[in-house]
């Protein structure tokens, strides 16, 4: 254990603090610095290499260096009450234990396998309301903490069963949503069995990779769901009493105003769940029976930003890159909220992302960060709207631009604008298909001869679960199923059907979506169409005449390769006319 106290040792250099606390003389420092000097290696694991010192006494110095007590945990037994203080989860999740709690002032101390997992501190401070001290202990003494104390977890049905029957939370009772106590629900907001219920649920939906969190007050009951692969699943759902608690508590570690009961508010979350970064999105809405919260969560270590890996084909990627490898025009990607859209248009980013261009893009809200990107976030409070940031970024000098979405008259002009000076426009729309943008173009107020002169291409997609591998059987769909997609059982001959053979676990026999793309190029007869403003059909007809593939046809490819069913492409894409 270190004999010197950890401020003699803050900040300096490692061969510096191991001397001083006696591991090494300096000539031995100096020796293996010599070796750094050809070897490259980290000054530590030299003199270790060298037999000099231990690992564990690197462990101390690299404590003390960084401001930290090494503590000796052999032997060390945890109090119930300070074992109590952290969700079995969050220790194993960070490699942590607690060694000391104060329940009155929220003090408290914990043991990490690292000086480097600062990060396990900041989220404990954030997530818990803690105010934590840190110390460094040996990685195998946590481990053996962790087995004996925290081996088994509370589920989530033990916690709010447990919550149901609390006397602390008895006030919240009968309380309407308007004559609600503010102090009572802050009093309960940061009660340790509300923060271990959120602690819960967020991990287990980072663990299940659900993409939102949904807390939901209704006249007799507050609901908790996830949703996973666009399906919602239901958790058991605590006490009514409990909502503004839970409700307060998410909008406390957002920065969000608690006493704002009538208007929708928006934060942010950011935290690092196993060493990977996490963006959790929240939006509180008023209802009539209190304030239903939803979190969009950002996993970003779980996001395919590459072009070869969000489900396009080979000649469909080819047609893509094609596409946006153009130097100027606009390039349109459609589909309804929560179709993919975002993430194909960063994977085209990622794509065209080097040295030699400058991308600027325009988003509400930005979704992941990416280097080398210039990301601005429309506010539309202070009057910065896609129309407005547009404007501006025609005198940054850009290449690229992306334009979140195109709302309005106002924008799409100024995104015409931008493609007819020289630059590669990259936006999204809110439509069925893919011929039935320009249409829709057309509606909010562009001339036909801009439209012509300016869209590339456009690129339709919905998102379809894919089967789980180790669920998955073969089946002779019935008559019925091929109707749906408008086949028989003559035009099947050969070909191979699977689904789900068990729906009993989370995802119901699914795993993971894909894209289904519909790509329709503009060629100078589409654009002779556009000039004549012909209808969404005849576009249609023609682009697929000129041999578009449609969604329902790429559906149908994805079943042909058994990667998903049926069902699920029957509910993401309309018939063939």
């Amino acid at each position: 254990m270190p004999t010197l106290p950890v401020s003699e040792l803050k900040g300096r250099k490692l061969g510096r603090v191991l001397t001083k606390l006696g591991f090494c003389s300096r000539e031995q420092v100096h020796e293996a610095l010599t070796v750094q000097q050809t070897r490259k290696e980290k000054l530590g694991r030299l003199l270790v290499e060298l037999g000099y010192v231990t690992e564990q006494q690197v462990a101390e110095a690299l404590a003390g260096q960084a401001g930290m007590e090494y503590k000796d945990l052999a032997g060390f037994e945890i109090p119930d009450e300070v074992v109590d203080a952290i969700p079995a989860e969050n220790a194993n999740a960070y490699g942590i234990v607690p060694i000391e709690y104060n329940a009155a002032t929220k003090d408290l101390k914990v043991a990490l396998k690292s000086h480097e997992n600062f990060q396990a501190v900041d989220d404990l401070r954030l997530l818990m309301g803690f105010k934590v001290e840190a110390v460094v202990a040996d990685p195998g003494a946590i481990d053996a903490l962790l087995k004996k104390y925290y081996a088994r977890s509370e589920s989530m049905a033990e916690l709010v069963s447990g919550m149901a029957s609390d006397n602390r939370f008895a006030s919240l009772a009968g309380a309407s949503d308007q004559s609600i106590d503010l102090d009572a629900v802050l009093e309960a907001a940061d009660d340790n069995q509300v923060v271990k219920l959120i602690n819960l649920v967020l991990l287990q939906a980072i663990k299940d990779r659900a993409s939102d969190i949904h807390f939901e007050p209704f006249e007799n009951e507050f609901k908790m769901r996830y949703r996973i692969d666009g399906v919602l699943y239901e958790m058991v759902p605590p006490p009514k009493h409990l909502g503004p608690a839970i409700t307060s508590r998410v909008k406390v570690m957002a920065n969000l105003d608690i006493a704002e009961r009538r208007l929708p508010q928006d934060g942010r979350i950011e935290l690092s769940v196993g060493g990977n970064p996490i963006d959790l999105r929240v939006a509180i809405l008023p209802t009539i029976y209190g304030e239903s919260c939803v979190m969009r969560v950002l996993d970003r270590s779980n996001v395919e930003l590459s072009l070869d890996r969000i489900g396009l084909r080979d000649d469909d990627l080819d047609q893509f890159r094609h596409l946006i490898g153009k130097p100027n025009g606009i390039v349109v990607v459609t589909g309804p909220t929560g179709s993919g859209k975002t993430t194909t248009l960063y994977a085209a980013l990622a794509d065209l992302n080097d040295i030699e261009t400058k991308i600027l893009t325009a988003e509400d809200p930005v979704e992941y960060d990416i280097d080398g990107l210039c990301q601005c976030q429309v506010n539309a409070d202070v009057g910065l709207t896609f129309a407005k940031l547009l404007r501006s970024f025609l005198r940054q000098d850009p290449d690229i631009i992306l334009v979140g979405e195109i709302r309005d008259l106002e924008t799409a002009q100024i995104a015409v604008q931008a493609s007819l000076t020289g630059h590669l426009v990259l936006s999204t729309l809110h439509t069925n298909d893919a011929p039935s943008s320009i249409i829709r173009l057309v509606d909010l107020g562009m001339e036909p001869f801009l439209l012509t002169a300016t869209i590339e291409g456009v690129v339709a997609q919905r998102l379809v679960r894919k089967l789980d591998s180790s669920v998955k059987e073969e089946y002779e769909p019935s008559e019925s199923e091929l109707l749906e997609l408008n086949l028989h059982p003559e035009d099947v001959q050969g070909r191979t059907f699977f689904r789900p053979s068990r729906t009993d676990r989370i995802g119901g026999g699914y795993r993971g979506r894909m894209a289904l793309f519909e790509i329709m190029e503009m060629d100078d007869d589409m654009r002779e169409l556009v000039m004549k403003e012909a209808s969404t059909a005849v576009l249609r007809d023609y682009a697929r005449r000129r041999g578009m593939r449609s969604l329902r046809e790429s559906g149908l490819l994805a079943i042909y390769d058994g990667l998903t069913s049926i069902d699920e492409v029957v509910r993401e894409t309309l018939a063939e006319e």
